[in-house]
């Protein structure tokens, strides 16, 4: 699947506005997310990035505008909220349980059951065929702690997809992984690109940005800078609209 905008977008918000005392850290931005896409938000650091994030994940209630997700308007309380629209986030730092088994991470709460009892066999089975949907070919019942962070993200995508998840967040996934880690990150993203999931991309890395992007948000001192098609913004054109100058 490629990103289509005659398709409605999974995610549409629209005049998000939000105040801390002395601070306007969002004034009236519009974002919009499609299914089977890559949408990379993008900006310097205080630009806003990721009081969006928040917002759309309810950590942050906005003081104006709405977010609209597979067509209904939402108004998300909690990151529970936002998780049983669909929305799922994968930060830098994995917030999963390290001490638990990758099986009961990717599993956690959807474990199978026989009668009243949890199935563990059964559970860590399951899990174990959603990571290999992922190309993930490891022992669900190893401990998560003894994974590298690369591993550790997958898990926690893997997870997501446990949770039937549309739109997925990954924040900064690639600060601490290598270059064969990236790429095998980026193949899992394209395939859940191909199966339509919706996933809002942030990076630093520019490379990275322009190799797995198809479209990016420049958000620039919490207002919108604009939406363009990867195609249509060289690297250049990106960096000057981020700093609001030309480079010298």
């Amino acid at each position: 699947m490629h990103p289509d905008e005659e398709v409605p977008p999974i995610v549409d918000m629209r005049g998000i506005t939000i105040r801390f005392p002395g601070v306007l850290a969002l004034d009236h931005v519009d974002f919009a997310l499609h299914p089977g896409e890559v949408h990379s938000l993008m900006g310097e650091n205080g630009a806003g990035k990721s009081t969006l994030i928040k917002a759309l994940t309810g950590v942050y209630t906005i003081d104006s505008g709405t977010i609209t997700v597979a067509g209904a308007t939402r108004t998300f309380a909690s990151t529970a909220d936002a998780q049983s629209a669909g929305i799922s986030t994968v930060y830098q730092e994995v917030n999963l349980c390290p001490n638990l088994t990758v099986g009961e991470n990717v599993m956690l709460g959807h474990e199978l059951r026989r009668s009243r009892t949890i199935d563990w066999r059964a559970t860590h089975a399951e899990a174990g065929r959603h990571l290999l949907g992922l190309g993930l070919d490891i022992d669900p019942r190893s401990l998560l702690s003894t994974h590298s962070i690369a591993i550790q993200q997958l898990v926690a995508i893997s997870r997501a997809m446990v949770l039937e998840s549309t739109v997925l967040i990954l924040d900064e996934p690639t600060s601490s992984l290598d270059r064969g880690e990236v790429e095998q990150l980026f193949g899992v993203i394209r395939e859940l690109r191909s199966t339509g999931v919706a996933i809002l991309f942030v990076s630093h890395f520019l490379e990275q940005v322009y190799e797995i992007s198809d479209r990016i948000t420049v958000l620039r001192n919490g207002a919108l800078v604009g939406e363009y098609r990867i195609a249509d913004l060289p690297r250049d054109a990106l960096v000057t609209k981020m700093i609001g100058r030309e480079l010298d």
